[in-house]
């Protein structure tokens, strides 16, 4: 009975413990802060300084799940800018990386979320692994 125990233990343990064991993804942007704050299983894993549309754009507010995912994507509305780590929400609007880090934290792009290429590496890995089922990103004024 004790073997029965421990090899259920042992093998909950390792399904919970996984590192591909699900994971619920929560990017949360917040558009009057200009941050992300991203949960998996409901605790923040990290917080980003972000750029969003600036004056004459617009960052659409409300729920969403990425609907692609391109690890370089070059923006054929905007002058082939680059679009690293790009996470697609909405038609064109995307959370990915940018190199003009200067702006972050200050309405800045043309609608997309903007990161720093670091942090939006990760948060597209992270997305990866888990799947787009298990990821919303949440936007909000």
């Amino acid at each position: 009975m004790i073997r029965i125990l421990l090899a259920g233990t042992i093998l909950a343990a390792t399904f919970f413990l996984s590192p591909s064991a699900h994971a619920d993804v929560l990017a949360r942007i917040d558009l009057s802060e200009q941050r992300m704050d991203v949960y998996v299983n409901g605790f923040k894993r990290y917080s980003w300084p972000v750029s969003t549309a600036r004056r004459g754009y617009r960052t659409p507010v409300g729920n969403y799940r990425p609907t692609r995912m391109h690890e370089m994507w070059y923006s054929r509305k905007y002058h082939m800018s680059p679009m690293p780590h790009s996470i697609f929400f909405k038609g064109g609007y995307a959370v990915h990386g940018t190199n003009e880090v200067k702006y972050l934290g200050s309405p800045a792009s043309h609608g997309c979320v903007r990161l720093h290429p670091d942090n939006a590496r990760r948060l597209y890995q992270l997305v990866k692994s888990q799947g787009s089922d298990a990821t919303r990103i949440t936007i909000t004024q």
